[in-house]
Formats: C-alpha cells, structure tokens, sequence
C-alpha cells in the first residue's frame, strides 16, 4: 500500500522512513518554494521574451526552442540564489540542515507534442535507482506554472517492491558525465543517448498522479518507479527538481531496498551539504562507486 501524505506534521527522520518504505509527500507551497518558483518564472520569462514560456513552443522553430533552453537551464542550475533557496525549503519542513545535502535544482521542461529529445526529453517509466543513485536518494518536485492530470508524471506504485527487468547493467554514472550528459543540447529531434530503461512491459494501474499549485511540492524516494505523463495540454510543463541524501542514511546504508538496479558508478559526488556547500568525504562516496 502506497500513502499520500498532505502537509504531514511528521518529523525528518519519520518522514524519510515512510518514503523509504514507499510513500509520497505533498506539501503546500512554504516561503522557500514560493521564492523558488518566483525566480525561474524571472530568469524562464526573460529567456523567452516576449513569448510566455509555457506557450513559447507555439510561437518558435526546434532549434531555436532548444537554443534557448540550452542557455536558460545552465544559468538556472549554476545560480547562486538557487542554492540558498534550497536552504531556505529545507529549514521552513525542519529538515536538519546540517545533515542534509542535495544536488543543484534543475529547471525542466517537457513541450507538449512536440519535443521530446535532450533538453526536453520526456522520461519512460524508471527508477531513479538506475541511475547509479543511492537507495537512499530523496526525489523533490515542484511546478513552476499551472499544472494539469495530463502533464504531470506518473507513480506506479505497485512495483516499488516488485522487480522489473531492467536495462541498468549497462549504466555507469561516471561514463554518463564524461559523455552522454554533455550531449544533451544537440539531442533536438531525436534522443539516441543510452539510458536505463525497462525491458518489460509496464502495467501503469494503479497510477497515481499529483496536482498541485505553483510552489506546492512533493517528496518521494529514488526507488519509486515514476515515468512522465504525455504531454496533450497544448502547454509546455516547466517544473523544478532536486534530490537529498541524508548523511547518517548514506553512511548507514539506509533507504529503500534494492529490487533491481544494477548500474555501477554513484552520483554522490554531486551532493552538497546544504550549510556550506561540502561534498561528503570522499572514501564515503568511493565506497558506492
């Protein structure tokens, strides 16, 4: 059974166990998400001036769409404000941020019926986990501009404890830095950049799918198997997401259980501790690669 919890009052350490074990969290925009939000709809509306960003794909060619992310999306990523932000999201759910680290956020963009490459590739059904991400690993998602059922993504809850074949073996984090992330920008109209994937038929039901405000956010583990919903609300989605490993999760080897990834490589190297921006120790992320 999968849980929804809406603006739950548990504390950090409860909360990671139930998303270990498989449940969801939704919360209400806070003060941090809310700033968040405000400053992609800043930097996004200036990269597609004088278009509206959710509508811009009706008004510009491919290559100019991407030409335009492949700007906004670095300067979004690298931003300082963006980091101090996350501490801000982190202290208003009284998270400790001393013991917490997370990757830079990420602005995506998932056009509707009409890009689904590189900088706007639209995600299959997977698992965060086969991506050489700790099982520990918490996934955060929020949306930028209004949302809708039919441009979200997808939970299929039933194979958080269920196998699925799978092609992870194949994945190595630190080969996809080197070379298939780089590659992003020129993937326009078709992505051929090998990722995990399943290699089995998914039965999406039960699916759960979450509607929320701009500056609402949830929270769910790595592990979760999650995919993007096709895009047919005639709105390019803009969204942001980032990820969180607690400290005593990563040296207890805690989090969810491992079903079926067997990539190799860690992408630890890219967390930062959210007080003063500390990689974790380096034999700690030696010992997952």
């Amino acid at each position: 059974m999968t849980v929804v919890y809406f603006d739950s009052p548990l504390t950090d350490d409860e909360r990671r166990a139930r998303l270990f074990s498989g449940d969801i969290f939704v919360f209400s925009a806070t003060p941090g998400t809310k700033a968040l939000v405000e400053f992609a709809r800043g930097m996004a509306e200036e990269a597609f001036a004088p278009h509206f960003p959710p509508d811009a794909q009706h008004q510009m060619g491919a290559q100019e769409y991407v030409d335009v992310l492949a700007r906004l999306k670095p300067a979004f990523i690298n931003h300082p404000r963006c980091k101090e932000l996350l501490r801000q999201i982190f202290e208003d759910l009284g998270v400790d941020v001393g013991q917490t680290h997370f990757d830079v956020p990420r602005l995506r963009t998932m056009t509707s019926d009409y890009l689904n490459a590189g900088l706007t590739y639209q995600f299959h059904a997977h698992r965060d986990t086969w991506f050489s991400a700790p099982f520990c690993q918490l996934n955060w998602w929020l949306p930028v501009y209004e949302v809708a059922e039919s441009n979200v993504m997808a939970f299929h809850p039933a194979y958080f404890g269920q196998p699925v074949k799978n092609s992870s073996a194949g994945y190595d984090y630190g080969e996809w830095v080197a070379n298939g992330r780089q590659m992003a920008a020129a993937q326009v109209d078709m992505d051929t950049r090998e990722q995990p994937k399943a290699l089995e038929e998914i039965n999406p039901e039960p699916e759960i799918r979450v509607v929320m405000p701009p500056g609402g956010f949830m929270i769910f583990s790595g592990a979760q198997l999650h995919s993007t919903v096709p895009n047919h609300s005639g709105q390019t989605r803009f969204s942001i997401d980032f990820r969180t490993v607690h400290r005593a999760d990563v040296q207890g080897r805690g989090g969810a259980r491992n079903v079926d990834s067997a990539c190799t490589g860690t992408n630890l190297g890219d967390f930062l501790r959210a007080t003063d921006l500390t990689q974790l120790p380096a034999d700690l992320i030696e010992s997952y690669a």
